[in-house]
């Protein structure tokens, strides 16, 4: 295949491109091994579930007896090696659900303690550790935040822990990085801070934010001691096909406290219609191992070639990966502008759109993006996003193809060329 029959690139970047996926073999192959793995451990919680055309047609009003939704909570149930899941089209985000889940389980006077330092920025209002009191954050009612801070190489503070999760009914971790440089957590790791958790506090509920990681490697959080997982279906389990949603998976119990404060007490999962919403949660979901792979191979690939163009990549080449994230630090304002205005030319949607830093609601910083997806915000899909701030490193995910994802890199290093911003 000749990229140039349709991009205009440089050829010494193709040839620094070849370069760089020849470094890429061992994880490429690794990623495909694992996706191989998932795709079967999804296949046969299918089977097991006998997902049918029935499924498929969803309900309106109450939604009483929708048997699609009640055999796609079982089928997540399954792939994740939990007891139960809630999975709804009308979690509106990650975070909604991730709030949904925390009001479902705390109660006043519990205590919540953020064992991976401070949670992503969208999280603060909910916890009432910004914004104003009186608008139903969890310190409205009553709720106690603490948190144990990472080490100063990123990574949890496993002796910090076990003391700090004395008295909380919930320890928190967040699985991927956020706008941070610290690593997104391994499931090694996962099981170091859920073997600390339970040192100190047998009787915590250890609550995972998963998103990013689904599909990562071969087994989730719940499968390594952790009661529930939390996520969204514009991420990775929604394989690049579900419009929307979210899910919550782990203990049969908790996650029917979360049910019912998604509708309300009694009912719970019993309700909720799916309005022909099940089919593109069942078919992403089925796709998700496969598309998260592509999703890595497009990091994998921006590491090598970038750290070949002299940039600081996280995780490296070779390194053991807990999302799909890459972040490239590009080391000042014209580097980070360049990157996304180039990446945004390889989306398949907006690809004449130039981004541009803007002042986005709850950021201190201008933050700039590159994202044309099929589906607004869409992080399995290429996206790359910063706020304009040291070190200037930009947060690049997705890429449900490995080509468009490869392409969409390939621009971002044309457009860093054109300004003389690379050099060889």
């Amino acid at each position: 295949m000749n990229i140039k029959d349709f991009f205009d690139i440089d050829d010494r970047i193709l040839e620094a491109a070849k370069a760089a996926e020849a470094d890429c073999s061992e994880d490429f192959k690794r990623i495909v091994e694992t996706a191989n793995y998932n795709s079967a451990k999804v296949l046969a919680a299918f089977q097991k579930n006998r997902v049918s055309e029935p499924c498929f047609y969803g309900s309106t009003g109450y939604g009483y007896g929708d048997i699609g939704r009640d055999v796609l909570d079982r089928v997540f149930a399954d792939a994740f090696g939990a007891e139960d899941a809630l999975v709804r089209h009308n979690f509106v985000s990650g975070t909604h659900a991730l709030t949904v889940a925390l009001f479902g389980i705390l109660r006043t006077g519990d205590k919540m303690v953020s064992i991976t330092g401070k949670p992503y920025d969208t999280l603060e209002e909910v916890l009432g550790i910004s914004g104003k009191a009186g608008d139903g954050s969890l310190k409205d009612y009553g709720v106690e935040y603490a948190q144990v801070d990472l080490l100063p190489d990123g990574m949890p503070d496993y002796a910090a822990i076990e003391s700090g999760v004395k008295g909380a009914k919930i320890a928190y971790i967040q699985r991927s990085r956020g706008y941070s440089l610290r690593p997104a957590y391994t499931m090694e790791q996962i099981r170091k801070m859920v073997e600390s958790v339970r040192k100190g506090n047998p009787d915590a509920i250890i609550m995972v934010d998963n998103c990013y990681g689904e599909f990562v490697e071969d087994t989730e959080p719940t499968q390594n001691g952790a009661d529930l997982i939390i996520g969204s279906l514009i991420k990775n389990a929604g394989g690049g096909i579900a419009r929307t949603g979210g899910y919550i998976a782990g203990k049969k119990e908790l996650v029917e406290k979360c049910a019912y404060r998604l509708t309300c007490v009694g009912l719970g999962k019993e309700v909720g219609c799916t309005l022909g919403m099940n089919r593109e949660m069942f078919l992403g979901f089925f796709h998700a191992p496969e598309c998260v792979a592509n999703a890595l191979k497009t990091s994998v690939f921006a590491a090598a070639l970038f750290s070949r163009f002299g940039f600081e990549c996280s995780p490296k080449t070779g390194e053991q990966r807990g999302d799909i994230v890459e972040a490239i630090c590009l080391g000042n304002e014209k580097n980070l502008i360049a990157f996304c205005q180039g990446m945004q030319k390889g989306s398949p949607i907006d690809a004449h759109v130039v981004p541009e830093p803007w002042d986005m609601p709850g950021y201190t910083n201008q933050v700039i993006m590159a994202a044309g997806a099929f589906t607004m915000g869409a992080s399995i899909e290429l996206s790359a996003d910063a706020p304009l701030r040291e070190p200037y490193a930009v947060w690049m995910q997705g890429g449900v193809t490995y080509i468009s994802g490869k392409i969409g890199v390939l621009l971002a290093a044309q457009k860093m060329l054109e300004q003389d911003l690379i050099s060889f």
